[in-house]
Order: C-alpha cells, then sequence, then structure tokens
C-alpha cells in the first residue's frame, strides 16, 4: 500500500513540471523579408515621342565652274523645321550601388518615325536671267527662281550613357544622365531650274548618313515588383551636322544642304533586372 501512494505522489509531482516545460517552448521564427537591390544587369523596352528639330542652310554653285552662287534679295537660304514622332526600342545596362548612391551604364536603339520638310528658292531677281540661271539668257513668265524641296527624317538613333542617381527611398531612384549619341538621318531633295532654251527641268537626290553626337537628360525610375521596375525618362541630343549636294547639270545649277539636327526625346519603359535580392532581413 505504502508503494502504491509513492508512485502516485511521484507522477503528481512530475505533472506541474511538465506543463511549466511545454508553456516555455519556443515559437518558429517568421520567413525573412527579401531586400530590393540595384546592383546588376538590366534589361527592358520603351517607346514614347520626340521634338526634332533640323536648322538647315542652302548654298548653291555653278555646276560647271564650282564657283558660289549669291543668291539675289528675296531668296530663301534658311529655314529651322520640326521632326516630330514616335518612337520605340529597347534598353540595356548595369548598376553598381553604393547605399543611396547608384553609378550605371546604359545603351539603347530607337527606330523613329520622325520627319518633316521645307522649301527654299534662289530668286529670278524680276525674272531676269542671273545669278541663279547661269545657263539662261532669257526666263519663261511666271518664272520665280530655283526651288528647292527638301525631306528629312530621323530613321533611327541609340546612345551609350552613364547613369549617376540617389535612392529617394530603397525603391525609387532619381538619376541623371548622359554620354554618346548616334544615328541615321536620310534627306530627299529635289531641285528644279530651266534649261536655256526654257525648259523646266527637275532632278533628285537622296542620302542616309549616320553622325556621331551628344546627349544628357534624366528620368526616375521605381520598383513594381519583384525584379520588375518602371522608367519615365528625358533626353536631349543632338547629332551634329549632316550635309547633301543635289544638281541640275542642264540647268548648270547645283546645291549643297547643310542641317544641323537636335532633338528632345521623352519616352517611359520598363526593365527587367537579372540580379537576384542582395540579402534579407528578419521579422519579428
Amino acid at each position: 500500500m505504502k508503494r502504491i501512494l509513492l508512485s502516485a505522489l511521484l507522477v503528481a509531482s512530475a505533472v506541474p513540471a511538465l506543463a511549466a516545460d511545454l508553456s516555455v517552448k519556443a515559437r518558429p521564427m517568421p520567413p525573412p523579408i527579401p531586400v530590393w537591390t540595384w546592383d546588376g544587369f538590366y534589361i527592358g523596352i520603351n517607346g514614347g515621342y520626340s521634338w526634332g528639330r533640323s536648322n538647315t542652310t542652302v548654298s548653291y554653285f555653278n555646276t560647271i565652274t564650282g564657283a558660289p552662287i549669291i543668291p539675289p534679295a528675296g531668296s530663301i537660304t534658311d529655314a529651322g523645321f520640326n521632326l516630330d514622332g514616335g518612337v520605340f526600342g529597347g534598353q540595356i545596362g548595369y548598376n553598381w550601388q553604393f547605399s543611396s548612391w547608384l553609378f550605371g551604364l546604359e545603351a539603347d536603339a530607337q527606330w523613329s518615325g520622325q520627319k518633316g520638310s521645307a522649301a527654299f528658292l534662289c530668286s529670278a531677281a524680276g525674272l531676269l536671267p542671273g545669278a541663279c540661271f547661269p545657263g539662261s539668257t532669257f526666263l519663261p513668265v511666271g518664272t520665280l527662281g530655283v526651288g528647292l524641296a527638301v525631306d528629312k527624317k530621323l530613321e533611327w538613333f541609340g546612345t551609350v550613357r552613364g547613369r549617376l542617381g540617389v535612392l529617394a527611398s530603397p525603391t525609387w531612384l532619381l538619376y541623371v544622365t548622359g554620354g554618346l549619341a548616334f544615328g541615321e538621318v536620310q534627306t530627299d531633295a529635289v531641285l528644279t531650274s530651266i534649261t536655256a532654251g526654257g525648259a523646266v527641268v527637275a532632278l533628285a537626290g537622296s542620302s542616309s548618313k549616320t553622325h556621331a553626337g551628344w546627349t544628357i537628360g534624366g528620368g526616375i525610375e521605381g520598383n513594381l515588383g519583384g525584379n520588375w521596375t518602371a522608367k519615365a525618362e528625358y533626353l536631349y541630343m543632338d547629332l551634329g551636322t549632316f550635309d547633301t549636294t543635289v544638281t541640275v547639270p542642264a540647268a548648270l545649277i547645283g546645291a549643297n544642304i547643310s542641317s544641323r539636327v537636335t532633338d528632345n526625346i521623352f519616352r517611359v519603359g520598363i526593365n527587367y533586372h537579372f540580379s537576384p535580392p542582395a540579402g534579407v532581413v528578419a521579422r519579428y
């Protein structure tokens, strides 16, 4: 009997101790939170609109002697005209993040629908044969002069730029950017004049040339979730001067067309970043 009572007392004393052990058992740790980082490679697409400008000057010359022709009063030799249109393309780049600062390199290539046109005139100076008609002895009534129609199109362009940014928050980036720009401009021109016999003649000339220039701008980019970001960006681009020559040998006159092409580009885009989060932060 004494043994039974002693066993019961031992069991009774062990139950509270076991309950105490169960009550202090540690809870499982919550999963860590990924930390977004801007480091690494990315690739993306963009689209937008560009407001370009062609500041064009025309000079005339005698096709036989090569001597310059001085246009008389009433001539139109200078014009600025717009090269507006949509743009679409893609970009690739790499970022280095240092605390709240970022340095990056980015290259892009853009299709462009930008185009424009202008008209120029080497005046007939009172309907008399003169400087603008070196091969003519008379001019038909109503002749205003040697006409030149110019059409320009920015076929495509690209840039290679550095980016310097500051993080407004871990997932929002403000940046400035600048570097090399390059692009192809197509020029189509039609020069209309009169032969020595009074016949109207017109010849067309065309050229496509690629030039290098520079660009500068800025933008904002933010994380959309996961490895995706979206950006809005403005760039000013200067592609330098493009030259084209068109001649009408039968009328002994030619025209040199010199155009400086600049552009104001606004575009939005999305990027996919290949780098995983740099680390984790635990939740408590």
